[in-house]
């Protein structure tokens, strides 16, 4: 497996990625409505647009794109940012692929600069981002009006 970073070329093969996470992984969680609304919302051309202004990555076994995920700044401060769009094929679920995301987004100048680290967690993922050391924003563990959860990370 390796990480690099996204290209234009890479946006319909990780649009596909996220599209079949959401209809499968996600799909307990949320109702089809929902989800089919997350998929435009992470179609080629906003994935293109998202690479814009943040840094976006995807991991391939060899050639397939299996997974993804971006870091930006958190409404454009220079002390905090923002984890985004990070999705991994259910077939590689459970492998190490997500850690291999976050761990690349936390070496990425955008964490590195920031103070605290924000994600909007889907409520399938809360779990897995509370492994890699966020937690509730503010201690609230209740979802914002998009059924997402806030969490954070703090660096000193």
């Amino acid at each position: 497996m390796t990480i690099r970073r996204f290209t234009n070329e890479d946006a319909p093969a990780a649009a596909a990625v996220i599209a079949k996470t959401l209809r499968t992984t996600n799909s307990k969680d949320y109702s089809p409505d929902e989800i089919e609304a997350a998929v435009r919302s992470l179609s080629p051309d906003k994935l293109i647009e998202r690479a814009g202004w943040m840094h976006f990555y995807v991991v391939c076994d060899a050639e397939q794109i299996i997974g993804c995920g971006g870091i930006g700044p958190y409404w454009g401060k220079e002390d905090e940012s923002s984890l985004f769009t990070i999705f991994v094929h259910p077939d590689y679920q459970g492998k190490g692929i997500g850690r291999m995301i976050i761990g690349t987004l936390e070496q990425d100048e955008f964490f590195l600069r920031a103070k605290r680290i924000e994600i909007p967690s889907s409520i399938t993922a809360v779990a897995f981002y509370q492994k890699m050391g966020y937690d509730y924003k503010n201690g609230k563990a209740e979802p914002d009006e998009d059924r997402y959860y806030p969490l954070e990370k703090f660096r000193s």
